[in-house]
């Protein structure tokens, strides 16, 4: 399975990183890597826990065990901006980033894993991008999991006498991941009759692939829409406004993204597109990005989207 992956999405790649934690479905990932292709291990002990740097030390021994070339325990300090759960996130893939070398990374993300991420999705109310889950292949990151049961990553484990470290915040119930995977998904599954997971993957499937051909046509038109050269370019209202909903929003998110935006909600796209289709003189739109001490803001002016920068 994992050398089909690779000739499908990394054909070119002579070797590559896996991101191990020690549970199961990294474990597991990381024995297919390393009998695949010269693999490099990269553990990230985010010392959220006691004992966190002997589970690291432990499951870097278990990766040279396995065949892997090499294992690097990456220890990362973890903020609170976002939650817990957003960064730990954070923390990691710059960490994982910081350390691959140029190497595409292997995540262990399953089908349980996409199945979760689309009930998040859907419960946030954040649109198909969201719904659509996770990509296979999001470089430098390739998931070669998402088509594989949580189930039999620990069946592998089992097999291969690997003992694998069980995170005890996959247990807690704080964490909205933790009540998806222990109550809502066994409820639905009960309801329904089965194959909940399996159908929330195919949805995610289905809208990634719509979402991939809407951003190619909104692409091309936000070309056609823009003004002026280099970093100044506005969007021309005219050309944007007779544009399909679906259209006009995802060239403007690409040109909000282009422009130093980050962490874009489904409410600030939408409030941008009411320059363009409900004008009454508004003022800008802040969006949230990472400029430092200024806040940026799209606006209109003159029949042009533009975006400008206001000191904090």
């Amino acid at each position: 399975m994992l050398a089909a992956f690779a000739s499908t999405w990394l054909p070119e790649a002579r070797s590559w990183c896996v991101a191990l934690s020690g549970g199961p479905d990294s474990l597991a990932l990381t024995a297919a890597a390393a009998a695949v292709r010269p693999c490099t291990a990269l553990l990230v002990d985010h010392g959220l826990q006691p004992g966190s740097e002997t589970v690291a030390e432990t499951a870097r021994r278990q990766a040279l065990d396995l065949g892997c070339v090499g294992a690097e325990v990456l220890r990362v300090h973890v903020g609170a901006e976002g939650g817990p759960e957003a960064a730990a996130r954070a923390a990691r893939y710059a960490a994982l980033e910081s350390a691959r070398g140029g190497a595409p990374v292997l995540l262990a993300h399953t089908l349980d894993d996409q199945a979760e991420t689309v009930l998040l999705g859907l419960g946030r109310g954040s649109g198909p991008r969201s719904i659509a889950g996770m990509r296979p292949a999001d470089p430098p990151w390739y998931r070669p999991l998402l088509g594989v049961r949580r189930a039999l990553t620990q069946a592998a484990c089992a097999e291969l006498g690997l003992a694998a470290w069980e995170d005890p915040h996959n247990r807690d119930r704080r964490f909205t991941r933790v009540r998806l995977r222990t109550e809502v998904l066994p409820l639905l599954e009960e309801v329904l009759g089965g194959g909940v997971a399996e159908a929330l993957a195919r949805t995610a499937t289905a809208l990634r692939e719509d979402c991939e051909v809407l951003d190619a046509l909104a692409g091309a038109e936000l070309q056609n829409a823009r003004t002026g050269a280099g970093g100044d370019q506005g969007l021309d209202v005219a050309s944007l406004r007779p544009l399909p909903s679906a259209l006009r929003r995802r060239a403007i998110r690409s040109w909000l993204l282009a422009g130093g935006a980050s962490g874009l909600s489904d409410k600030q796209i939408r409030a941008v597109d009411a320059l363009v289709t409900a004008w009454r003189g508004q003022g800008g739109v802040a969006i949230g990005s990472e400029l430092p001490r200024r806040r940026l803001f799209a606006g209109r002016r003159d029949g042009v989207l533009e975006l400008y920068c206001e000191p904090v």
